[in-house]
């Protein structure tokens, strides 16, 4: 029986089948390269499809192999190995940085292969303060560890200064290999430290910035772990551009496994920086809105010879905004558009409450059933009590369920029957309309008209306004009727129309 995978890069196509007598071989090729064959001893798991993209590279497709091997034979994937697998797959890799679990589990679903956490969103979501060295190594080893613990995807943990001298760095770093870190980002500022596109940043000693990373590497090798190590220089900012590429070849000689010079002013400088050490991979840092680099896109990052690139503003950056338009308003008397955020369902879908239902389903006893079938028995003893009571009283329990409202309604709207219903207010549509002082349109919706209390809901504003009074008085009219119209606290324009 034979299995078929596609692996795909941005150059080369490949179709490889799997028999369980010959292996792997590709027919037909789709790349320069002819048709091969690989023989591998074991049967590679059928469920999971190889989509890592591959270039002409026989020993990167052995090690793909490898992987699904370790899969089948249910050996677990450390974090660090799964990020060196990205780090040895052509192209340039994109990790947005993360600030919790939540932040990390969207980076995850959408399709990510790593992510970062950020100091300086992790200092601004946990304590509401600017990244100048307020956070602790204890608050960020926490922090990782809910974020870690959220995802299956590798990490890489801001590890800033190391928190202290080099038997710091050494504690921190095995810290964080506990926490669940695939690799560290280690920098060479003094404490307290500054963000990297911010003023006022001095490093340490060339000597001292070196043993970090040493020490780092031996905290690593005591451990028996395969963290990645990001060695980070800040000294392009501080002292000059000579010196932060001095400081990255010493970095690479004492064994760091990635390269970093924060604030790079220019993409002659970028390319500069990707020349040296050719054979270690390089880090991009995409500050957005208003840093200190040039915002390229990943095809220039990727043809300077970048391996790795941040985003580390962008998570928090939209969600600080978002939360500022919604609190913009509720303060106007309003709630956000629908469109500005997702629905219930959706935020239950995002946080796994489905997930946890169909799981919950799995350890259901006779007096102690999941919550979806609690409910569902719930619904069923209230029907079962109903259909009892009309059977006792004589009526169909099929008989439809009359609703209630107020006397007074049910007089105005012809709902006694002196008026015709279908005729009345009940037959008509309020429209309520808001339009932002900056002329986009905010809200468009529509409702019965004689659900009065449903506009509150919708508008709060409105909640100080007699619209019964407003529909009495255009009850009898034909055609539609603008019945309010006036701009609230925020100068927003509000409307009332009745259809």
């Amino acid at each position: 029986m034979n299995h078929t995978a596609v692996v795909s890069s941005r150059s080369y196509t490949y179709t490889y089948t799997y028999n369980p007598s010959l292996g792997f071989h590709t027919s037909p090729p789709h790349s320069p390269l002819s048709a091969f064959t690989f023989r591998l001893p074991f049967q590679p798991s059928l469920n999971t499809p190889l989509i890592y993209p591959i270039h002409k590279s026989h020993t990167r497709f052995s090690k793909v192999c490898a992987a699904e091997r370790d899969r089948y034979y249910g050996l677990a994937e450390s974090p660090a190995k799964a990020l060196r697998r990205v780090l040895e797959l052509p192209g340039l890799h994109q990790g947005p940085a993360c600030f919790d679990a939540l932040s990390a589990k969207l980076v995850e679903r959408a399709g990510f292969q790593y992510c970062f956490t950020s100091g300086f969103s992790i200092s601004a979501a946990r304590l509401g303060l600017p990244d100048t060295g307020f956070i602790s190594y204890g608050e960020m080893v926490d922090q990782g560890q809910q974020i870690t613990q959220a995802v299956s995807i590798p990490v890489i943990g801001d590890g800033d200064t190391g928190y202290g001298n080099a038997m710091n760095v050494k504690r921190t770093v095995k810290g964080y290999i506990r926490a669940g870190f695939a690799g560290i980002i280690l920098e060479d500022q003094v404490s307290p430290k500054a963000c990297g596109h911010t003023q006022g940043r001095k490093v340490v000693s060339r000597e001292e910035a070196v043993m970090r990373i040493k020490a780092a590497i031996d905290a690593r090798k005591e451990s028996g772990s395969d963290i990645v190590i990001v060695a980070r220089t800040d000294s392009r900012q501080a002292v000059s551009l000579d010196e932060s590429l001095w400081r990255s070849r010493a970095f690479a000689d004492v064994g760091a496994d990635v390269l970093f010079i924060d604030a790079l002013a220019s993409k002659e400088e970028m390319k500069a920086f990707c020349e040296i050490s050719p054979l270690i991979p390089k880090m991009a840092n995409m500050l957005e809105g208003g840093g200190k680099t040039p915002i390229l896109n990943p095809l220039e990052l990727e043809d300077l010879g970048y391996k790795l690139v941040a985003y580390p503003l962008s998570l928090i950056g939209v969600s600080i905004r978002a939360m500022q338009d919604s609190l913009t308003a509720i303060k106007g008397g309003r709630i956000p558009p629908p469109g500005s955020m997702p629905s219930f369902e959706e935020i239950k879908e995002i946080l796994g409450f489905n997930t946890y239902y169909e799981e919950e389903k799995r350890y259901a006893t006779s007096t102690n059933q999941p919550s979806s079938q609690r409910v569902s028995s719930s619904r069923y003893s209230i029907q079962q009590r109903v259909q009892d009571y009309t059977e006792q009283r004589g009526r169909s329990p099929q008989d439809p369920i009359v609703e209630v409202i107020t006397p007074d309604m049910y007089n105005n709207y012809g709902a006694d029957g002196s008026r015709d219903p279908f005729s009345q207010i009940w037959s008509r549509t309020l429209r309520i309309k808001i339009t932002g002082r900056d002329g986009f349109e905010k809200l468009d919706v529509r409702i019965p008209a004689g659900f009065l209390e449903g506009i509150t809901n919708i508008v709060p504003a409105l909640g100080g306004v007699n619209i019964k009074e407003l529909l009495d008085d255009a009850a009898d009219e034909v055609g539609g009727k603008l019945l309010l119209d006036f701009s609230d606290t925020m100068g927003d324009r509000i409307q009332v129309f009745l259809e």
